[in-house]
Formats: C-alpha cells, sequence, structure tokens
C-alpha cells in the first residue's frame, strides 16, 4: 500500500466521524488554548527571569499565575474533551463497520474467518484512535505555533529565528513523513501479525475439547507462540522506527536550544525568553515524528477496516423495488447456483414448489446444498439462473427486509447471544409484548421451564445459551422464530446434536404449532413422526418428489 493511498484510507475514516465534527473542534480549540497558554507561560517565565524593570517584576508574577491555571486548567479539560470526542468517534465506526459487515454477510461470515473480522472490529479500530488525539490535534498545534514563534524569536534575532524556523520544519513536516514512509510497512506487518494471532488463539479456544481429547496442547500452544513470535517482531520493529523518529525530534529541539545559546548580539534578557519558547515549542511538537509512524500503523488499519466493511454486496437490493407479494408461495424455478465460480454446482436445473400453508421436507445427506437452499430463499445468494419467487413476484426485485419478514429460519447452529431470555426473543419482534413472548415459550413447550426460574424471562442465558441443555436451548431458538411474524417457516436440521428422544418431542413439537403458516423441513433424515404434506429430495443439484 503506497503512502498516498494510506493518507486517503485515513481521510475516509475522519468523513465517517463528521456526525461528531462538534466534539471533534471543540477538543481541538481546547487544545489549542491549552498550547498557547503554556508557550505564554513560558514566555512569560523567561521574561520575568530576565527582566531588570521594577514595572515588569511587579507585573510578570499576575500573568504567570493566570497563565498557570490557565494552563491547568486546559490541559484538564482537554483530556476530557478530546478522549470523550475520540470515544464517540471510535463508537460510530464500530457500528458504521458491523452494518456494513452485516449488509455483506447476512448469512453469516461466509467466507471469512471470525479471527480475522474480530481483528478488523477491535484491534484495527483501536489502532485509529490515535488518528485525532496523537497527529490531527498536535499537528493543528505545530502549524499554529510554527509561525507564532518565529515571529516571537524574531523579534529578538532574525537569524536565530530562521535557524529555529528550519529545525520546527525539520520537526514537524520532515521527520513525521520519513517516518510514516517507514512505518508504512511495519504497520501493515503488525495488523496482518495480530489478525493471524487472533485466529489461531480463538481456533485454540473453541477446539478445546477436541484439543484435549486428541491430546494436541502442544501443537496448538506451538502455533499460537509461533504467530506471537511474529507479532512481536512487528512490534518490535515498528517501536524501533517510532523510536529512532522520536530522537530525531529530539536531536532537533537540543539543537536549536544550542542555537540559542551560542547566538550572538542578543541580550540577556532576548536569549533566555528564546531559550524558554525553544523548549516549549519543541517540547509541544516532539510528539509529531512518533505520530508519522505511527501514523503508518493507522493506515494500515483504516484499509483494513475499509476493506472488510466495503466488500460487495452480494445481493444488493433493486433500485425499485417491486410491490409487496400478496401470497407467501414459494417457487424455485431451474434455478442454477455455485458458491464461486471455481466450485462445482450445488444446483443445476433445481425445480421445487412449496403452496402456502404446506408442511414439506427437503432430504439429502451433507453437501448436497439443503442449507444452499435456505440461503437462497433469504436471499444471502442468488442464483446464477432460474428465478425464485416469493407470491409470484421474482425475490431479485424484492428488497431483503422485505423476503426476511415473510421468512424465519431456525438454523442447525442457532445462536443464543449472552443475554436474557427476554433480549433473545425480541430479536425476532422488537415490538412483541410480554403476552406474545410467554405465547411463543409456551408454543415451543419451553415455557413452564422458564416460570420455574427465579428470573422468569429476564435470566442470563449464558454464552451461546450454557445455562440451559441443548433440547431447551433449541425450544428457546424455536420460541424466537415462532415470535416472528414471517408466513414462511425454514427449519435448517432443527434437531442437529439433539438425542434422539429429545429429537422426537422437539419433532412432535413442530407438528403442533405454525399451523397456519409454510413449514419447509431441512433434513439428511426424517425420524417417522413428521406430520407433512411434501417431500423432495436433492440430488445431482435437482429436487425429485417423493411419498409423504
Amino acid at each position: 500500500m503506497s503512502l498516498t493511498a494510506g493518507y486517503m484510507d485515513l481521510l475516509r475514516i475522519l468523513t465517517l466521524w463528521r456526525n461528531r465534527t462538534g466534539w471533534l473542534l471543540f477538543g481541538l480549540l481546547i487544545a489549542l488554548s491549552a498550547l498557547a497558554a503554556g508557550v505564554g507561560l513560558m514566555a512569560v517565565s523567561g521574561a520575568l527571569i530576565g527582566a531588570v524593570a521594577a514595572s515588569g517584576v511587579l507585573l510578570f508574577p499576575v500573568a504567570l499565575r493566570g497563565l498557570g491555571t490557565a494552563r491547568v486548567v486546559l490541559r484538564y479539560a482537554e483530556r476530557l474533551v478530546t478522549h470523550a470526542a475520540t470515544f464517540r468517534a471510535l463508537a460510530d465506526l464500530r457500528v458504521w463497520f458491523f452494518r456494513h459487515l452485516a449488509r455483506t454477510g447476512a448469512g453469516g461470515l461466509g467466507f471469512r474467518q471470525a479471527g480475522e473480522v474480530l481483528a478488523r472490529l477491535v484491534t484495527d479500530v483501536e489502532a485509529l484512535d490515535g488518528l485525532y488525539l496523537r497527529i490531527i490535534v498536535p499537528l493543528a498545534g505545530a502549524v499554529l505555533l510554527l509561525p507564532a514563534l518565529v515571529a516571537l524569536i524574531g523579534l529578538h534575532s532574525i537569524a536565530l529565528a530562521i535557524v529555529v524556523g528550519i529545525l520546527l520544519v525539520i520537526a514537524v513536516f520532515l521527520l513525521p513523513a520519513t517516518a510514516a514512509r517507514l512505518a508504512s510497512t511495519a504497520g501493515g506487518r503488525l495488523a496482518s501479525a495480530s489478525a493471524a494471532l487472533r485466529i489461531a488463539a480463538l481456533d485454540a479456544l473453541t477446539g478445546l475439547r477436541e484439543v484435549r481429547a486428541f491430546g494436541a496442547e502442544g501443537r496448538v500452544v506451538a502455533a499460537v507462540q509461533a504467530r506471537e513470535g511474529t507479532l512481536l517482531s512487528a512490534q518490535r520493529d515498528l517501536a524501533r522506527r517510532t523510536a529512532l523518529a522520536g530522537a530525531g525530534a529530539f536531536l532537533c529541539g537540543q539543537a536549536a536550544l544550542f542555537a540559542v545559546l551560542v547566538a550572538a548580539g542578543l541580550q540577556p534578557g532576548g536569549a533566555i525568553v528564546a531559550a524558554f519558547l525553544v523548549v516549549a515549542g519543541f517540547e509541544a511538537v516532539g510528539g509529531l515524528p512518533r505520530a508519522g509512524a505511527l501514523a503508518g500503523h493507522a493506515a494500515a488499519a483504516a484499509r483494513r477496516v475499509l476493506e472488510a466493511a466495503e466488500a460487495p454486496n452480494p445481493v444488493p437490493d433493486p433500485a425499485r423495488p417491486a410491490a409487496l407479494p400478496s401470497g407467501f408461495a414459494l417457487r424455485f424455478e431451474a434455478v442454477h447456483f455455485a458458491w464461486q465460480s471455481d466450485r462445482p454446482r450445488v444446483f443445476d436445473g433445481l425445480t421445487v414448489d412449496i403452496p402456502e400453508r404446506a408442511r414439506v421436507a427437503l432430504l439429502g445427506p451433507s453437501g448436497v446444498g439443503k442449507s444452499t437452499l435456505a440461503a437462497l430463499a433469504l436471499k444471502v445468494a442468488a442464483p446464477q439462473q432460474g428465478r425464485i419467487l416469493l407470491g409470484g413476484t421474482d425475490i431479485a426485485e424484492l428488497s431483503a427486509a422485505v423476503v426476511h419478514a415473510r421468512i424465519g429460519w431456525l438454523s442447525q447452529a442457532t445462536h443464543l447471544f449472552d443475554d436474557t431470555i427476554r433480549a433473545n426473543l425480541l430479536l425476532a419482534d422488537p415490538d412483541a409484548h410480554e403476552a406474545a413472548l410467554w405465547a411463543a415459550l409456551d408454543a415451543a413447550r419451553i415455557g413452564d421451564v422458564v416460570r420455574a426460574l427465579p428470573d422468569g424471562m429476564d435470566t442470563w442465558v449464558g454464552e451461546g445459551g450454557t445455562r440451559f441443555s441443548g433440547g431447551q436451548g433449541r425450544r428457546l431458538a424455536l420460541a424466537r422464530t415462532l415470535l416472528s411474524p414471517a408466513p414462511i417457516l425454514i427449519l435448517d436440521e432443527p434437531c442437529a446434536g439433539l438425542d434422539a428422544e429429545t429429537e422426537r418431542a422437539f419433532l412432535s413439537t413442530l407438528n403442533e404449532v405454525a399451523t397456519a403458516r409454510t413449514v419447509i423441513l431441512i433434513a439428511h433424515r426424517l425420524t417417522g413422526v413428521e406430520r407433512l404434506d411434501r417431500i423432495w429430495r436433492l440430488s445431482g443439484g435437482k429436487a425429485v418428489a417423493a411419498a409423504a
């Protein structure tokens, strides 16, 4: 990634913060005021030390007290406001990232790795916190400070003002730009290494049961440590470049101070004022070269965030959506589909008719395309050929929101969020009232279990629903699906992972609920307790009707 492209990515991030412009500008104003108070304090201090006039001695202590107090108050206010602005801006960025991720991955993360997405959502976004605090605010202060400092020193010596001005330009512009260029590659390596470590660590944690079962702890730890070593190497590289940039700024400041000490023609009082101004000025801009190095890392992080969030939507909404369909019959008409061009086709002329209020089963072994059919119906993916009709309207002409409002889904790996039972249910219908929640729980035959809990519907379910057994968790997920007003319910392997007795009880519950809706049961086999109108078997990319 070129440095120019990196700067453009950082500018894109700034445009995403436009809703926080007031906070950002207010923080910048306070920061500049604190800088002015600090420089003024140093200038007056130098003048006081070098003053010989009695009137000046009487006046300066008053100015010192005022500037000193102002500097303390303004620096405190600066910390409060600039950090508040940064936190709000980063929160907006995370919300924007998640919304775009959801738009381009409505069926889940797709071919993305969870650890990679987590790294971009957390680590890369956090790397951008210095964009405002460590780059924009100090740079704005330096731009205003440079001419003012040169002008003040120029009142005593033009030559000294030119020397100090040149050293300030080096510290403010040349060193940060050089550091950014040197650190751009290191920043990209650091972002990639951090993502790789998160992927390895998350993979090890989610597969901990299998790791223990096969005695592979040593190998998994070694893999994590190898990625950790790569990350540490990238961190050391970036830290070394950052330290070199900071050393360059320090040397510029020392050179300017040395120029003040050896300058000829200055009066002692003027020399002291100039020395204090130089110290204050270079203290204010001393972090910019390091900020330049951090900018390389921030630019790499910005690119990763934008790439993940702005991936093309696989199934965009039409520019002018069609009118809402009156019915909810579902038809797959000569559908051809492959997930990727270099992969074999999942469907090759699939045609299936599912009338309104029918109860049908789609059977087939793993990999035959049962879940793919659900993804196509939910408009998560689009067929390369053929049509999918909902109420006689091609879903390609409907918005995704309309399709999702008419088709509910219970997946084989349904997720329960680490929240209350109530919050998990309201995911399907945020406006549902209490009676509707209990009706859904009772329909799923889990209402009595919830009533027996001390906190009832406000019971915390735990991460992934760990508070409940597999069958209870599946019934909570079913209640959530039933709460949805969608007239079509797709149940994708709803009994996956359940024992035979729990599976039969769960399917018996399904026989008694959603009688006014279309129910599409996707399974690799039937147990014999299902009540079905039609059965389709998927094979060779097509659907063959079987006896019910």
